[in-house]
């Protein structure tokens, strides 16, 4: 990858719903970052389509996330599982702050348990 990523990422396992061509399909999240979300497809067909709606919670919040973004990176991980690499191209400052939060407080959480 030609550019560094300027933030820290969070392990996460939550399934949310990915919007492509305006159809929801449900996906499961792996890593985030304020900057973007590393998604395995489930059942979700081929498509050219880059521009992706999400919608979804953190885990221990309440509050649903809304963001668009765009896949920048598709790879094949084991057992032939599609995944996405999505880059937030629009979302609030406040759900980025959530997001944020949420990685920081990942990062302390290892950090406790080394």
């Amino acid at each position: 990858m030609a550019e560094q990523r300027r933030t820290g990422r969070a392990q996460i396992d939550i399934l949310l719903n990915k919007y492509v061509g305006g159809v929801p399909y449900t996906a499961r999240a792996r890593d985030i970052s304020p900057g973007g979300v590393r998604l395995a497809r489930l059942l979700e067909p081929e498509h050219a389509g880059k521009r992706v709606g999400l919608q979804f919670q953190l885990p221990g919040s309440n509050e649903v996330i809304y963001a668009e973004g765009e896949v920048v990176r598709e790879w094949v991980e084991a057992e032939n599982a599609q995944t996405d690499g999505v880059r937030f191209t629009l979302l609030t400052e406040r759900h980025r702050q959530l997001i944020r939060r949420f990685v920081e407080d990942a990062g302390d959480a290892a950090e406790a348990e080394e």
